[in-house]
């Protein structure tokens, strides 16, 4: 297959939460007739509900100022699919993916043949796959995988990494999950194994007891990040709102670091990294001080909290990351908001809407090109009491909400387009191609 091919073939095996299939079976089978490429290089696995990606793009960066040859793998992508699989920070070539894809394919199917598989691996098992075969032949020192949803179940768990890490956890996808936080931490916790090492960010106690009680269970002590933060404003250049931070752990001080993410938030997940890292070198991979302030200045991800010219993207796909969204526009952002927002309707779209909404000047409900997407029409149902009416706005799609916003901005306003990834990917992708952004 070409890479056309591969993404339809891929796109053909249905959306990759609501087709998602229990258990490892498949996946683990999968990589068996792959000859195991997962086991040829250290893993690191990083679940959570939020800041997941975050911790992996702050470790990822943090290798590659060390010289360290990484292998990344993350999901969901905004503009490309190629945009998962990372090596050394750069993205997997079209043409590579399309004969990774063919492979993982033609495997699949033969082990469908002969009645090994009961049925064809899912789409994420799939990518997952291509990206451990990948991470495999490129000769990964270290392959940093995002669970993609919970842990127990997801794909990447079937890789067996060494290192396991949770980052903070929150209700979200209740529905495949469990209802409360100490059910949903129980199924994120099983990725620990018992040889793992394990590092916990920052945690609520009810879910840092669930853990705690998983490492017990199989004779684990896990390592808290647990890191003091010392923060401080640099009013050098308002319109360039990053915090300077000082870390400071048992074992090292990194100080005056300007990170490469924003958000207040992003310093919770600069101290899980920097646990992650202060545990890498214990296993004999080289990172200076110096190289780890330098990963953390210069990481980057795509979709949380990303500036191009007057938009403002943030994938901020729950209630947690509704506050942090809300937290940085109130401490950061002066200027009149137009907020463009869609989302999925498995999200708790009431506490999303009671945090952003108010934010905004003149708020443009849409619907993203996803099945899962609620109706733009059916937004208007989660709108607070004491929003003006005569400011909401809808547009059936991405493409008609984006020239609304464009038609009702100011020179100096901000459009900031949340509520989903899926719908910044879109978002992105219409503006590259009509507006050049």
């Amino acid at each position: 297959m070409n890479f056309p091919q591969s993404l339809e073939y891929l796109l053909s095996l249905g959306n990759e939460v609501s087709t998602m299939k229990l258990g490892l079976g498949n996946i683990k089978k999968l990589l068996a007739a792959l000859d195991n490429p997962h086991q040829n290089y250290l893993k690191v696995q990083v679940a959570g509900t939020n800041g997941k990606g975050s911790v992996c793009a702050f470790l990822d960066a943090i290798c590659i100022s060390a010289g360290i040859r990484t292998g990344l793998y993350t999901s969901p992508h905004l503009l490309s699919i190629t945009e998962r699989i990372k090596i050394g920070g750069r993205e997997i070539s079209e043409v590579d993916f399309a004969v990774h894809s063919t492979k993982v394919r033609q495997t699949a199917e033969r082990l469908l043949a002969t009645g090994d598989l009961e049925s064809t691996p899912t789409f994420f098992e799939q990518v997952s796959a291509i990206a451990l075969n990948v991470f495999a032949e490129e000769k990964v020192e270290l392959a940093i995988l995002e669970t993609g949803l919970g842990g127990r179940f997801d794909a990447t768990t079937a890789a067996n990494a060494e290192i396991a890490v949770i980052t903070r956890i929150d209700l979200d996808h209740q529905e495949y999950l469990g209802e409360t936080l100490a059910e949903i931490a129980a199924e994120k916790a099983a990725i620990i194994r018992p040889d793992s090492t394990v590092i916990v960010g920052s945690q609520k106690t009810e879910v840092e007891r669930v853990i705690r009680g998983r490492c017990r269970e199989l004779g684990i002590e896990p390592h808290l990040a647990t890191t003091k933060i010392v923060t401080k404003k640099y009013d050098y250049d308002p319109s360039y709102p990053f915090q300077g931070s000082s870390f400071r752990t048992e074992r090292g001080n990194y100080p005056n670091i300007i990170l490469g993410l924003l958000g207040k938030h992003q310093e919770e997940n600069a101290s899980t990294a920097i646990a992650i890292v202060e545990m890498l070198r214990e296993l004999g991979f080289k990172m200076s001080d110096e190289e780890v302030w330098a990963g953390l200045e210069s990481a980057q991800h795509r979709g949380r909290l990303e500036y191009i010219d007057n938009f403002l993207f943030d994938g901020a796909h729950n209630i947690g990351g509704a506050k942090a969204l809300r937290e940085y526009l109130d401490e950061f952002v002066t200027q009149s908001i137009i907020m463009i927002f869609g989302a999925m309707r498995d999200k708790d779209l009431a506490q999303m809407s009671d945090v952003l909404f108010p934010k905004a000047d003149r708020l443009i409900l849409t619907t993203a090109d996803n099945s899962r997407a609620m109706a733009a029409t059916e937004l208007l149902d989660f709108i607070p009491a004491g929003i003006d009416r005569k400011n909401v706005f809808l547009a059936g799609n991405v493409e008609d909400a984006l020239k609304k916003a464009c038609e009702l901005s100011s020179d100096d306003g901000l459009i900031c387009v949340t509520g989903s990834l899926y719908l910044v990917g879109e978002a992105q992708k219409i503006l590259s191609s009509e507006f050049k952004l």
